[in-house]
């Protein structure tokens, strides 16, 4: 249960361009993902057969209940963020483009603060790179929506956070004072920035080989802004908000603690329902999840329909962007399973529980009783650990990368760009574990992990190469205890086998 995306164009662009109550054992679902037939059998604690595919009727009108268009947007707007990024170094080696102060600023936050009345007529890159079948978007308009990831970016929402992180800042990341995850968004837009206008100026520096970079989104210290930026916003809105807001219930008539009883004013859902499904469209699935392999979803084979993570299940011979391309967190989740050596199922046990509540919350046809409340929280524990621990997972598979990438320090094989990239989608993904309430590693581990990965990698040269390899090694432990990972699956000390 994977999606990548297609062509370069589009990317990279959705995912990781990257990649349970029982650890490593695989959930109640397992080998969903493989099997391409969902648990057509499968009870919701005990009531009637949880359905295949994440769809569901309205108790009030013809039509669905389920809705989620603005966190798909989200997805979309991260992926355009992180395209538009990407392009800039072309642009100005071609003379399109001449940054000027604030000028790179202004282009990225264009996503970061999506105004539909200026950019609803603005072409989606994103759409068209989908080109077989096309997609059913063209412009930002056509989405339907008009969320922006300014104001659901953690501590920007006003009710709901388990935490005022605008007060007590992130952990992982050092600075005069407490680092907002708001403020580190903009540190990354401004150094990448400073770094358009020097390139544009000809001042390029050079990596630990003396090459000059080729990227003008990494740093010399081998940080890749646009990985960082990415992974960093995938977890700071759609894991903060999945987690900590929607699927949470520590505030009165919030997230799973909604109303159930009657339909929101003109919709054809409750606000339960509704809740539900927000903490499901931020994991990125698809409703037909289930029908993808693992493969499918990491971009690695399978079905020619499918292998691409995503499937035109209606056969209109269109690809709708909000409903038949998998996102984000959903996509890593199947690359970790496809890659694990002792069997997890990630994807299905996090599809299995976010199914099987909304089902519930279907079937209950008004208030929950105490025993369904229950129930239902049991669901979204089974989904939120699944999506946290496919998460943990993924932090596991980069720190294996830079392993490698430290053996070929010295020699030709030796690749600046992707050591950065492989550093960056690592710490963009260790610090995205901190923004669920009910994560399973303490606040305690996640503090030593991070004292470990730093603020950039050990380059070539550097003299704390040795340490810093061996602070990987620990990093290794501390989440193999966090969340009971089996030694096979955190690979070897040099990084070989496992994730």
């Amino acid at each position: 249960m994977r999606v990548l995306v297609i062509a370069l164009s589009c990317l990279c662009f959705a995912a990781a361009c990257g990649d349970e109550e029982t650890p490593d054992a695989g959930g109640a679902d397992a080998g969903l993902a493989d099997s391409g037939t969902a648990d057509s059998g499968t009870t919701d604690s005990g009531q009637n057969e949880v359905p295949a595919r994440y769809t569901y009727e309205s108790r009030f009108g013809a039509g669905s209940s389920v809705s989620y268009t603005g966190q798909t947007f989200r997805h979309v707007l991260i992926a355009e963020l992180k395209g538009r990024i990407g392009g800039l170094t072309a642009r100005i080696d071609q003379g399109t483009l001449t940054p000027t102060t604030g000028s790179v600023l202004a282009e990225l936050n264009f996503y970061v603060d999506f105004d539909p009345s200026t950019g609803g007529d603005v072409d989606s890159a994103v759409a068209a790179g989908f080109t077989s079948p096309p997609a059913t978007q063209s412009t930002f308009g056509d989405f339907g929506s008009t969320a922006k990831l300014r104001d659901k970016i953690a501590g920007n929402d006003a009710v709901g956070q388990h935490q005022d992180w605008n007060t007590t800042g992130i952990v992982g990341w050092s600075g005069a004072g407490p680092v907002t995850p708001t403020g580190l968004v903009t540190r990354f837009f401004e150094r990448i920035e400073e770094q358009a206008i020097a390139r544009a100026n000809g001042n390029i520096p050079n990596d630990p080989t003396g090459t000059p970079i080729a990227q003008v989104y990494v740093t010399p210290e081998g940080q890749d802004l646009r990985e960082l930026t990415q992974k960093f916003l995938d977890g700071a809105i759609g894991y903060s908000q999945g987690t900590d807001d929607y699927l949470d219930d520590d505030l009165a008539g919030k997230g799973i603690n909604s109303d159930n009883t009657a339909p929101e004013t003109g919709r054809l859902y409750t606000a339960l329902e509704h809740a539900w499904d927000e903490g499901f469209g931020y994991f990125g699935a698809t409703p037909d999840y289930g029908d993808y392999t693992d493969e499918e979803l990491a971009a690695a084979g399978g079905r020619a329909d499918y292998a691409k993570a995503y499937h035109d299940t209606n056969g209109d011979g269109m690809l709708n962007l909000l409903t038949e391309v998998n996102w984000g967190h959903s996509l890593n989740a199947a690359k970790r399973d496809k890659d694990s050596v002792t069997a997890t199922d990630f994807t299905a046990d996090a599809f299995l529980g976010f199914r099987a509540g909304r089902h519930l919350i279907s079937s209950a046809d008004g208030a929950l009783s105490p025993a369904q409340v229950t129930a239902l929280k049991s669901e979204r524990d089974r989904a939120i650990q699944a999506w946290e621990k496919a998460i943990a997972a993924t932090v596991v598979h980069y720190i294996n990368d830079l392993l490698k990438d430290h053996a070929k320090f010295s020699t030709p094989d030796y690749k600046f760009l992707d050591h950065a990239k492989h550093w960056s989608e690592l710490k963009g993904f260790a610090l995205a574990l901190q923004f669920n309430p009910k994560k399973l590693i303490t606040t305690a581990q996640l503090t030593d992990l991070h004292a470990r990965l730093g603020e950039a990698p050990a380059l070539p040269g550097s003299p704390n190469v040795a340490a810093y390899r061996t602070g990987l090694l620990e990093a290794k432990v501390i989440l193999k205890n966090a969340y009971n990972f089996s030694d096979a699956n955190l690979g070897d000390d040099q990084g070989e086998g496992g994730w």
